[in-house]
């Protein structure tokens, strides 16, 4: 399930990246990027100094709004990928599970097969780390700190005498 507030930890963070490194590597892309579907960037790679992270990030979330839009329109339920063809570089761009894009930046040194093909097989990668990123949530919840104040606690708390 999609959770906008997912809190992200450095060590799921850290495997983020290398898979995205990793498939920047295999499909020898210029850039990896991973947004979340509100157009926060959570992971990049690659040559990216000279791209407005931020801009890029809310607008492929856009227009993955729109391509789901039209998914919808037509009776689809989701269009999972789309790409978009330039004279100099192209774009991939993958729904990884309910939670995120995952955006591939490539020019004429690869192609749009090897980069489907790769962000496919990184596609399940990045889903095991989100499964496990919902399951510490889910832990954490269970553990939460307020379940440990009693109510002798919270009169304490608010009682005139220190």
């Amino acid at each position: 399930m999609y959770n906008p507030q997912m809190v992200i930890y450095e060590d799921e963070h850290r495997r983020l990246t290398e898979v995205c490194e990793k498939l920047l590597r295999d499909s020898m892309a210029r850039a990896i990027f991973l947004v979340d579907k509100v157009g926060q960037l959570v992971a990049a790679c690659g040559q990216t100094s000279n791209i407005d992270t931020t801009s890029l990030a809310s607008l492929v979330a856009g227009v993955t709004a729109a391509t789901s839009g039209l998914a919808n329109l037509l009776g689809e339920g989701e269009f999972p990928a789309h790409y978009h063809q330039g004279e100099r570089d192209s774009l991939y761009i993958a729904l990884i599970g309910e939670q995120m894009i995952l955006t591939v930046i490539f020019d004429n040194r690869s192609t749009e097969g090897l980069v489907r093909l790769r962000v496919k097989r990184a596609g399940v990668d990045l889903e095991r780390i989100f499964a496990d990123l919902n399951r510490k949530a889910e832990s954490k919840e269970s553990n939460n700190l307020l379940a440990e104040i009693t109510d002798e606690d919270i009169e304490n708390l608010f009682s005139d005498t220190f």
